[in-house]
């Protein structure tokens, strides 16, 4: 049957891309609707077989069912976080539970786990590699932990959490979008705007041109609020922008998130007491290199007991000398600021003075030449693939042969239909079938401070190291090859999905790397090797307070996850200000709350999970500490790694690790790393 969809069609572009210019809103509906039917009769072609279930004819066809279903799935959630508007996210509103739904009827199709169990309990009636032991493991344990052995009833209450959980982490996500864009800082009278960099202020100054208004405009998007927090003298508009930055869905109006959060969390609860556990914490966990929740307070309790007074000693010094500007006690909108002037005075290091050295474009080819020499990888700017936006830069990856590894699309700057912060995604999974390994289409996606009228895009180096993060991600996704698309890339335990974006991150420090990229944008000069003994130096700056910081999300998600009784909690604010009050180093603030915009928790996929950016960072400093020892870009270490990315979800994440570095990693590396270690 023809159709005018271009979601039903094959896509006749370069490499198979996604042909964004041809999509349109209205088309997700019906293509999803018909993708639904189409991948049903994939999985009763399965049921309906008479012949003894095996490998072959039930858990290897089922892998591949459902996969024109699921790329269309990712175009429109990748979409619908990167360039959105109100037609999208109704569409979104519409097409997400219809998904949620059609899930819940494959994890409790009775016929299909009951082939499914038949495989697993028979496993060793056939010859399976490591591989395929880990693909009919990891869908045994998707149908028992998505309610197959429930009973009707109950399995009818767990798809009705299911569509309700959906709907709900929608509506967050749209509450938070919609109050960074609501907001804005109208100033008129430059003399309030003393301090802050020249390039800054021209992007101000353009944004409220183009709003049609004179002088200048602050927004809650980073590169917009970050240069008046650390940089502006008055104290006032530091005070008004942090205030307005941490009450984003906390005011009680139409985007308020704080229903959203307990109905999240109660919810969770319920599903997890529905499949026999405790907490949500321990249902997630039982799938987590950590395996249970106690683990994982014991782990952020070991980093805290060195850190906390570590942090309260580098407070200390900054309260010193907010103490000389008639400051008695600082707040959370002075951290920023006085921790600048902090780091002048220990390190001699002005984040401005390094920007004209981090021309975006610039670091880009520079993560390019240090993925080509750890990993044999040439990226070609190419023009010839559609894009969802005219920002994307898109690129072909192939090998030191030639041959296609991947399509790369990165997507740099704010806009108002994109989310906040950064992150990898994939349009596209890796995976091979009859005969053909199928590469994948990979994105990046970050909200970095674009090109002024007089200025190229330069980064702060907060920005290169967050450049350097998600391509860490992508190169996870990029190196994949798996033979199943559920094993490939990042599909791994999300305790493990960090390490190889923050491994990435440590070339970012190293003069070998350095010198390749950091160049000023005007002279060529190379960034001075004074400036990157500084960089290095810095590495180890407020480490006490970042990881306090880090620790406090963590332990903010095991409050919430790991809670008995979460029908109990009724107050939003006061929890929050009850589980932070271990970590808490500034003075609190009742119109402010982190839960409410915790996009990585409630709507992400991190929620019992936030501890794993810090244990990845555990894994990474043990593994970056084996490139040091041999060179950093020695190619049998790198090989190695290499080899580790590949592999996906094939194998147990710390049989993949000690493969790699002959022995499994300890915190102590971490705690060297971060100057914490006693």
């Amino acid at each position: 049957m023809k159709t005018n969809n271009p979601l039903l069609k094959v896509f006749d572009t370069p490499y198979n891309t996604t042909p964004f210019t041809e999509i349109k809103p209205e088309h997700f509906k019906p293509a999803i609707t018909q993708l639904i039917e189409k991948t049903r009769k994939e999985i009763e072609a399965i049921t309906e077989q008479k012949a003894t279930p095996s490998f072959k004819n039930t858990i290897e066809p089922f892998a591949f069912a459902g996969l024109d279903l699921e790329n269309t799935s990712l175009i429109l959630s990748n979409l619908n976080t990167a360039e959105t508007n109100k037609t999208l996210q109704d569409v979104a509103d519409e097409v997400m539970p219809m998904l949620t739904a059609f899930h819940n009827e494959i994890m409790l199709n009775k016929a299909l786990y009951e082939r499914v169990k038949y495989v697993f309990d028979h496993q060793s009636d056939e010859e399976l590699n490591d591989e395929q032991k880990m693909l009919l493991t990891k869908n045994y344990k998707s149908f028992v932990r998505n309610g197959a052995n429930l009973s009707p009833e109950k399995q009818e209450q767990l798809k009705n959490i299911d569509q309700e959980l959906t709907k709900l982490k929608l509506n967050f996500s749209k509450n938070v979008l919609a109050e960074t864009n609501d907001y804005s800082l109208h100033i008129t009278d430059k003399k309030i705007l003393e301090g802050i960099p020249q390039d800054a202020l021209q992007r101000a100054a353009q944004l409220a041109e183009e709003k049609e208004k004179d002088g200048w405009i602050f927004t809650l998007h980073y590169p917009s609020f970050s240069p008046v927090l650390k940089y502006a003298k008055n104290r006032e508009i530091r005070r008004e922008i942090a205030i307005a930055a941490g009450s984003r869905a906390f005011k009680n109006n139409t985007y308020d998130n704080q229903e959203n959060v307990l109905s999240i969390v109660r919810l969770r609860k319920k599903r997890a007491e529905l499949l026999g556990y405790n907490t949500y914490a321990d249902f997630v966990l039982e799938e987590r290199m950590a395996k249970k929740p106690e683990n994982v307070l014991k782990f952020l309790n070991e980093i805290y007991e060195p850190a906390f007074p570590a942090a309260q000693k580098e407070i200390k010094k900054i309260n010193e000398i907010a103490q000389k500007d008639g400051i008695s006690q600082i707040e959370k909108w002075d951290i920023a600021y006085y921790s600048e002037k902090l780091k002048k005075q220990e390190l001699d290091l002005d984040e401005e003075a390094l920007k004209p050295y981090f021309q975006l474009y610039k670091v880009v080819s520079g993560v390019f030449g240090i993925a080509q020499k750890l990993y044999g990888l040439q990226f070609k700017k190419i023009d010839n693939i559609q894009k969802y936006h005219p920002d994307v830069d898109t690129y072909k990856v192939t090998d030191d042969q030639g041959e296609l590894v991947a399509i790369f699309y990165a997507d740099f700057f704010p806009r108002s239909g994109k989310k906040q912060g950064a992150w990898m995604t994939s349009f596209k999974p890796q995976y091979k079938k009859d005969g053909e390994n199928h590469r994948p289409h990979i994105s990046i996606v970050t909200n970095f401070t674009p090109a002024g009228k007089e200025k190229p895009s330069l980064l702060n180096f907060n920005e290169v190291t967050t450049l350097f993060h998600e391509f860490g991600h992508a190169l996870h996704g990029m190196l994949a090859n798996t033979t199943y698309p559920s094993l490939s890339g990042t599909n791994v335990y999300w305790d493990f999905v960090e390490l190889p974006s923050q491994i990435m991150e440590n070339w970012a420090y190293e003069k070998e790397a350095l010198k390749t990229f950091a160049k000023h944008y005007q002279t060529g000069e190379i960034i001075p090797i004074d400036f990157i003994e500084k960089i290095k130096k810095s590495k180890q700056f407020m480490e006490g307070y970042a990881t306090s910081r880090q620790l406090s999300f963590g332990f903010l998600d095991m409050a919430w996850h790991h809670n008995p009784e979460p029908e109990k909690i009724t107050n939003v604010g006061e929890f929050e200000k009850k589980s932070l009050q271990k970590t808490r180093l500034l003075p609190y603030h009742k119109e402010n709350n982190a839960s409410v915009a915790f996009s990585h928790i409630f709507p992400g996929g991190y929620a019992a999970g936030y501890y794993s950016y810090k244990w990845a960072e555990v894994l990474d400093a043990d593994a970056f500490a084996y490139f040091q020892e041999k060179g950093i870009f020695n190619p049998e270490v790198a090989k190695k790694f290499k080899k580790l990315l590949s592999q996906g979800g094939t194998k147990h994440p710390m049989t993949l690790y000690k493969e790699f570095r002959g022995h499994e990693p300890q915190v102590s590396a971490l705690l060297k790393r971060a100057g914490l270690k006693r």
